[in-house]
């Protein structure tokens, strides 16, 4: 099983000193050391005109980090694919698989803030149909020789190809998914998934339950199942005190950053985020005591390996580490990830690169 550096970018703190410019360098430094400790992956978030989460471009942060790099894959978590043309989509991302030697893994979701919408002038309500009609456009526009012409419900163009194209065929996508259609329209494209336990524990279970279902789905479309991964809070702590800290930087980190973005109230809540209803209210009165490997990894390397052997028994191929949660500070966050790989991902056939001084 591999292991990535993760982060959606929440800033949306009380009482909070870090600027968004400072968040998104010390982000960009994280991936660099992501790098350097041997992790495979980076995969950073797009969220837009909020501290609910303060990096807009993925796209342009993983391009330097793949100038200052050879190695690991670079990866949007996610690409909000309805904010944007899929022409516009499949170039940008083929232009970096491009530059990076082939190093792309493209992921796509469609948010869950509707006022990252309202700017655009997009659809919320629609946006289901928006990104499934989108995803299938970029995925035809990379593998496309020639040019194409489509004449959509929310897409319509003639004689297009872009250049350049991806190094990969096919380059690898995933769909981010905290839904059945999300997990139904990746297994009928062919996709790999990535999905959040927590999210995952209160929809359908559990991990285990999410990678049946999608085997399922794929064979009923007779597609190839493709990568499984998932995300996963993570906290070490080896004392009573220090594990009390991280699960209260958890907690801070549900109520002030998760629940307000979410759409939580069922008078405005799209049909399709209606299982978020349910998040929400339950998110909102979780307890410290409540925070279970469900959803969050904390303890010592031998509890958190203890947990991700469960993980990978579910048959997941990766799981993405989300250090930076809490207000936690930036060099903590350097020193978890190198522990991480220094103590835990030996287990699974990964070590730490470099020393982690």
């Amino acid at each position: 099983m591999e292991f990535g550096y993760f982060t959606l970018s929440d800033n949306h703190y009380e009482n909070n000193n870090r600027s968004s410019n400072q968040f998104v360098a010390d982000i960009t430094a994280e991936a660099l050391y992501a790098d350097k400790l041997g992790m495979h992956s980076a995969w950073i978030g797009e969220h837009h005109f909020n501290s609910l989460g303060v990096l807009s471009c993925p796209d342009l942060v993983l391009a330097y980090v793949a100038a200052n790099t050879t190695r690991i894959r670079l990866a949007p978590a996610v690409t909000v694919t309805p904010l944007h043309h899929p022409i516009r989509v499949a170039e940008q991302w083929a232009t970096l698989d491009l530059l990076s030697n082939g190093r792309v893994d493209f992921a796509a979701g469609r948010g869950y803030d509707r006022r990252e919408y309202e700017p655009f002038h997009v659809s919320f309500d629609d946006n289901q149909g928006i990104f499934e009609e989108g995803l299938e456009l970029i995925r035809r526009l990379w593998e496309a020789d020639d040019r194409i012409s489509h004449h959509g419900k929310h897409y319509s163009f003639d004689d297009v190809r872009i250049t350049p194209k991806p190094v990969q065929r096919p380059l690898p996508t995933y769909v981010g998914s905290f839904s059945k259609p999300s997990i139904e329209l990746a297994a009928r494209l062919g996709c790999g998934l990535i999905v959040a336990p927590f999210a995952a524990a209160m929809s359908y279970g559990g991990l285990k339950q999410v990678a049946d279902l999608y085997h399922e789905t794929c064979a009923k479309f007779g597609k190839k199942p493709q990568r499984l991964m998932c995300s996963y809070f993570t906290h070490f702590a080896d004392n009573k005190a220090q594990e009390d800290a991280q699960r209260a930087r958890q907690i801070r980190y549900y109520r002030e950053c998760v629940i307000p973005a979410l759409p939580g109230d069922p008078k405005t809540a799209p049909p399709s985020y209606r299982y978020f209803v349910d998040m929400v209210d339950r998110l909102g009165k979780v307890k410290p005591e409540d925070l279970t490997e469900n959803s969050v990894l904390i303890g010592s390397s031998a509890r958190i390996t203890e947990i991700l052997k469960k993980v990978q028994a579910a048959g997941f191929d990766e799981v993405i580490l989300y250090f930076n949660v809490g207000l936690k500070p930036h060099n903590q966050v350097k020193d978890e990830m190198a522990r991480f790989m220094t103590e835990v991902a030996p287990a699974f056939g990964s070590a730490a690169k470099v020393n982690a001084a």
